[in-house]
């Protein structure tokens, strides 16, 4: 009986063991047919190291001679400045390692030691000099942000003293120019035809009549982490070509501030990322004219006009409407306070304050005198489309009682106006700069004639702190008096567009100062 016992477990225990056998066998075959499927799949679509891109209307790869914007863009990933931005405009360090300011007009600047030139040479402080000369005496796109250096003083190989004929606020932003080689120059012309050298993460490594060939720069520090390693530039006589190239696929990547993009692309076959632009559209108030003086008179004005009106009837809705010069995704004002279209409460605030509504005016005795509420606003005459705006925000005054005399002047009378500041009213743009300097707006001798106690001492204090927090906290509180006082009402943004090959991979939000974050990952 035990006998029999011992026999069925043992029967049961082989039994057990081939089971296991067999299952174990069948598992390894699929874990094997699946890894010749994954290395099958992977030989069938390899990762694609290459790019392609484009630029119209080519004039010099010298990025400092260059008046190209779509090169400008394009030789970030060649030559590097002392600072850059990152994705939500926020200063940062590249070929400097610190800076300090010393005192108004003086700063230190500490550069990398570990950064070499594409040719092997060292990168050093005779290279910066060497550069800020070259701004300063030629024809190029960056001599605004070295206007008031006076002397670049070299302290040794990797330390430079930048000495300024003013104050600039916030100077270090201006830092943000390409950096070129001394040495490469020394038996050389510098003259567009020449390609220089850089420091980036690519270099130009051959040029052809219709193309440049762009690989990694071995000297590079982090070289060996860029998935790409060819990105090929073809050279397009017209930007209708280089769109039709991306159209067709030619090309994996445009970028434009041609907010009718749509127009010459398409709408598949890629993925856009929009974003505001640097063109930003105010209106300034001179507030030192009797009527203007007055805050509920600004506010009602601010109140009484619908921005998203404009931008549609105007452009489409290819605009982004605006509150405050910042607010495009600056790390900076990021929670600010947003304007309102009220036409209930325009009125409300011109009855509180004692203005009457009659004979299709406001008015007001003030003094013994009737004010009335009627002003002259001026806007270019050769700009067609802000001509336009001008119209419209007219209507929309005039529909709330606020009488407007447009005037459409010529450029050199609108420049003038501007100069002298003789005007009520006046349609502005201005190219926003990098910095987020807010002096046009709020420093002396401001466009608006605007004083206010406050506003200077938080600017002073802007130039003079390092506190993440406390700049935030400023630039939120400059915000609020800009929209509460309202002695400028922002009016809109335009859109600054990238779009990409839906072949390409791990591209990441770009900005108007540079497309290429995160291009170490980058493949198709």
């Amino acid at each position: 009986m035990k006998s029999n016992y011992f026999k069925y477990i043992f029967i049961i225990f082989a039994i057990a063991i081939m089971i296991f056998a067999i299952v174990k066998i069948k598992t390894d075959e699929q874990k094997k047919e699946a890894q010749i499927y994954e290395e099958t799949t992977e030989e069938s679509e390899p990762e694609i190291t290459e790019i392609k891109l484009g630029v119209a209307s080519f004039d010099s790869m010298n990025p400092i001679l260059s008046k190209n914007k779509n090169i400008q863009d394009i030789s970030k990933i060649i030559f590097e400045p002392l600072m850059t931005l990152t994705s939500d405009y926020k200063l940062e360090a590249c070929l400097a390692k610190e800076w300090a300011k010393q005192n108004n007009t003086t700063y230190i600047i500490k550069l990398k030691d570990d950064k070499k030139w594409s040719d092997g040479q060292n990168f050093t402080a005779e290279d910066v000099k060497f550069t800020i000369d070259r701004l300063k005496d030629s024809d190029t796109i960056y001599a605004t942000n070295v206007q008031y250096v006076t002397n670049v003083e070299i302290v040794d190989n990797t330390t430079i003293r930048i000495i300024l004929s003013q104050e600039v606020p916030l100077f270090e932003y201006n830092l943000t120019f390409p950096i070129l080689s001394s040495k490469y120059y020394s038996d050389k012309q510098f003259i567009p035809d020449i390609v220089p050298l850089g420091t980036g993460m690519y270099k130009v490594s051959e040029v052809q009549d219709s193309a440049l060939i762009l690989t990694k720069n071995e000297y590079y520090p982090e070289s060996n982490e860029l998935k790409l390693d060819k990105i090929t530039i073809t050279i397009y006589s017209s930007l209708g070509e280089l769109y039709n190239s991306f159209k067709v696929g030619n090309i994996d990547l445009v970028s434009t501030q041609n907010s009718n993009l749509k127009e010459y692309i398409g709408t598949i076959g890629y993925i856009s990322k929009e974003m505001k632009g640097r063109e930003h559209d105010f209106i300034a108030f001179n507030t030192q004219n009797a009527i203007l003086s007055q805050v509920s008179v600004r506010q009602a004005i601010s109140y009484s006009i619908d921005k998203s009106n404009i931008v549609s009837s105007i452009y489409g809705d290819n605009y982004y409407t605006s509150d405050f010069p910042l607010d495009y995704g600056s790390w900076i004002y990021q929670d600010g306070v947003k304007s309102q279209y009220n036409t209930e409460q325009a009125k409300k605030i011109l009855v509180d304050d004692g203005w009457n509504y009659k004979n299709r005016y406001w008015q007001k005795n003030i003094n013994y005198r009737t004010q009335r509420i009627a002003f002259n606003f001026v806007v270019k005459a050769s700009d067609t489309s802000r001509v336009s705006v001008a119209e419209n925000i007219k209507a929309q005054l005039e529909n709330q009682g606020i009488r407007i005399n447009l005037i459409k002047a010529s450029d050199e009378q609108y420049n003038n106006y501007l100069k002298y500041k003789n005007y009520d009213m006046i349609l502005c743009s201005i190219n926003l700069s990098i910095s987020p300097d807010l002096s046009t707006y709020f420093g002396t001798n401001n466009i608006a004639n605007y004083l206010n106690e406050e506003v200077t001492n938080i600017m002073n204090e802007i130039k003079n702190t390092e506190d993440d927090e406390k700049l935030k906290q400023n630039y939120k509180r400059l915000g609020e008096i800009y929209i509460n006082e309202a002695p400028y009402i922002s009016l809109y943004n335009n859109k600054y567009i990238v779009a990409y090959s839906q072949s390409l991979a791990r591209t990441s939000d770009p900005n108007w100062f540079y497309q290429f974050y995160n291009i170490k990952d980058w493949h198709k």
